[in-house]
């Protein structure tokens, strides 16, 4: 072996002992590692980089993980005055297999546990010159550690997945069981093997939303990583700001397709659109630019299980349930066109379209509900126009009913405060246009995700403006505050001040819990300074049952 590059092999050999001296003492002193948690030391750089001026010198850098973009957290010494020696033939030849040998034989020796180094390690050469470059990288395995990995998977979704509630998976083992899954190594890439596993999980924390929704994000993130390193980048180079962008490989420079794989990454598309619709159509083109005729009948058709297109006389429409969008067009701005609209779209709700859709509408109309908390979509804009004609309110209701659902959002805005659940506007609307639609708000205030939603807050001043304040409407009130987001506000405009009124709120709050009453009386007479303010001022017999409220209520009003 070349001296210089034996010699500089030894300089690096002695650092990366001492730094995984130090690695070890810390990995094995951590407590509650998942036994999903294979090898947090799985990749070893070493780097020859050629000083560009005369006030540097030569350095080498040692990195222990994948370095990041925007950090340098290398290990770097000055290089020795016989780098000069190390031609590209040495450190392929010479240098490099010495390395790997040395790094084989700690890898696969017993010396360090499964929690530091994994069945799998990649080792990088790297050397920057001024004029040319060099990287040369290969994969080390521990078959051992592998068939090990494999079997604690196998238990994990023998005890964890399909057996029975109350077991379920902690958050870090669904963290590793969600990349597991998508390693080819431990699973195999197909759907008919990973769904029953996911719906599985799903269908455990159906009625646990805050695991669910971590569920949720924690796979969808394993299945972007996925679909961005071990499919996108072999097909597309990396283009413009953060490489978010991407271009397609030549020809001679990308692998052949399997038929499989791209299956497989649509599966990994359809999901990630749960969460991110945008990325979700992004990997549907990029697809289509691969030859992917399922792709483009995804993006133009959705999946075949629902009519794509409805032509009537005074309106049209199209569906697509893969991109979960409805595009209604109304010729004619008259009660028919919208029954019509209503209906087509009550229909597919009946045979499963998502309740999460978007809408894009084509109308000359353009009415809004006075809820000021609520975006003016063309969702919004629809079911305000459908509105205008009192025949559809029995039809809408039988919509909202239809497209409630808990932890669900309409996808007409961004993520954020101005999300709201399926068949808020329609609910809203005929909330405000008739009593005989109370019944209907209140279970779609018992329904709303008060702490992910909070468009309702500015429901109730609309409410009192359309119908006042009175005691046969109290009960549908005091749900409408319940339904409020913790930050919502008191209520401009309203006043318990009659003893009817107050014996009504009593009654309404007859069978709320003691955290409820706080809540209500807050959004009703704000601070208890206020409320106080009240008490001294009312006279008999208002002044009697204010005082029973607040016996009642048990808690301080404070904010």
């Amino acid at each position: 072996m070349n001296k210089a590059a034996e010699s500089i092999l030894n300089e690096i050999w002695t650092q990366l002992l001492m730094i995984y001296k130090k690695e070890k003492e810390r990995i094995d002193s951590l407590k509650g590692l998942s036994p999903l948690h294979s090898g947090i030391m799985d990749y070893v750089r070493v780097s020859f980089i050629k000083s560009t001026s005369y006030s540097t010198t030569d350095q080498i850098a040692l990195d222990i993980y994948i370095p990041l973009s925007f950090s340098d957290d290398s290990y770097k010494v000055d290089a020795d005055p016989n780098m000069e020696e190390l031609s590209d033939d040495i450190l392929i030849n010479e240098f490099y297999p010495a390395l790997r040998a040395r790094m084989d034989q700690i890898f696969t020796s017993d010396e360090y546990s499964e929690h530091f180094f994994g069945y799998q390690l990649q080792l990088v050469l790297e050397c920057k010159r001024e004029t040319s470059s060099l990287l040369h990288q290969e994969y080390l395995r521990n078959e051992v550690k592998l068939d090990k990995l494999k079997q604690q998977l196998s238990r994990f979704i023998e005890t964890k997945v399909w057996k029975d509630l109350p077991v379920l998976p902690s958050d870090k083992d669904e963290f590793f069981f969600s990349r597991h899954l998508m390693n080819p190594d431990l699973m195999e890439q197909d759907p008919a093997v990973i769904e029953p596993l996911i719906h599985r999980l799903n269908e455990k924390l159906i009625t646990n939303h805050k695991h669910r929704e971590k569920w949720l994000y924690t796979y969808v993130s394993a299945f972007k990583e996925w679909a961005e390193e071990q499919f996108l980048d072999q097909y597309f180079e990396r283009t413009g700001n953060f490489g978010i962008e991407r271009t397609l490989l030549p020809d001679d420079k990308r692998p052949a397709l399997q038929p499989r794989e791209m299956d497989f990454f649509l599966y990994t598309a359809l999901h990630i659109g749960q969460i991110e619709p945008v990325t979700r159509k992004l990997y549907l083109e990029l697809a289509v630019q691969l030859d992917s005729e399922q792709a483009s009948a995804y993006l133009t058709k959705g999946s075949g299980h629902f009519e794509a297109g409805h032509a009537g006389s005074l309106m049209s429409g199209k569906a697509n349930d893969i991109m979960q969008s409805i595009e209604i067009r109304i010729n004619s701005e008259e009660e028919a066109a919208y029954r019509e609209a209503l209906e087509y779209i009550c229909d597919l709700l009946r045979q499963g379209f998502p309740k999460a859709y978007q809408l894009k509408l084509k109308s000359t109309e353009k009415h809004w509900l006075p809820v000021k908390t609520l975006a003016k979509s063309n969702l919004h804009q629809f079911f305000a126009n459908s509105l205008q004609y009192e025949a559809l309110f029995p039809l809408l209701a039988e919509y909202a009913e239809l497209a409630m659902k808990e932890f669900a959002w309409y996808g007409d805005v961004e993520s954020g405060i101005k999300s709201v659940m399926p068949g808020t506007y329609a609910v809203f609307g005929l909330g405000l246009v008739s009593d005989t639609y109370f019944p209907l708000v209140r279970r779609y205030m018992e329904l709303v995700d008060s702490e992910h939603q909070s468009a309702q807050d500015g429901y109730a001043e609309a409410f009192v403006e359309s119908h006042g304040l009175n005691a046969g409407g109290m009960h549908t009130f005091v749900s409408i505050l319940l339904g409020g987001n913790d930050l919502a506000k008191p209520v401009k405009g309203i006043a318990i001040n009659t003893a009817e009124l107050a014996d009504a709120l009593i009654l309404a709050l007859e069978d709320k819990a003691d955290h409820q009453r706080d809540f209500i009386n807050y959004r009703i007479f704000g601070s208890e300074k206020k409320l106080i303010a009240v008490l001294k001022q009312a006279e008999s017999p208002l002044k009697e049952r204010l005082e029973v409220l607040m016996k009642k209520s048990g808690t301080q009003i404070t904010r």
